[in-house]
């Protein structure tokens, strides 16, 4: 039997690099798929206001909760509940 002696036994410092450039690329693609994913919920919210700017009529702006508003003479017209596209008051997913 040979004595071996103090032979070193582990990855190295070749394994220290590949795991570190491992890790570095693990921390962009992470950071890549969190600005994607608030990216597409800010794209998600606007696009559900334009849907319901769009159902209520308006031209833009905030989207208002689907009451009527007053006419000229300050009266507020009845709301008939067959008018309501959407009587559970969720509005569909695009």
């Amino acid at each position: 039997m040979s004595g071996g002696g103090n032979l070193p036994i582990g990855p190295g410092i070749w394994g220290f690099i590949a795991f570190f450039v491992l890790a570095v690329a693990l921390w962009f693609l992470v950071r890549n798929m969190n600005n994607r994913l608030r990216r597409m919920a800010y794209r998600d919210r606007d696009r559900a206001e334009q849907f319901v700017a769009d159902a209520d009529g308006t031209t833009g702006g905030r989207a208002t909760d689907g009451t009527p508003e007053p006419d000229a003479t300050g009266d507020v017209p009845p709301r008939d509940p067959g008018d309501d596209p959407h009587p559970n008051g969720e509005a569909p997913r695009p």
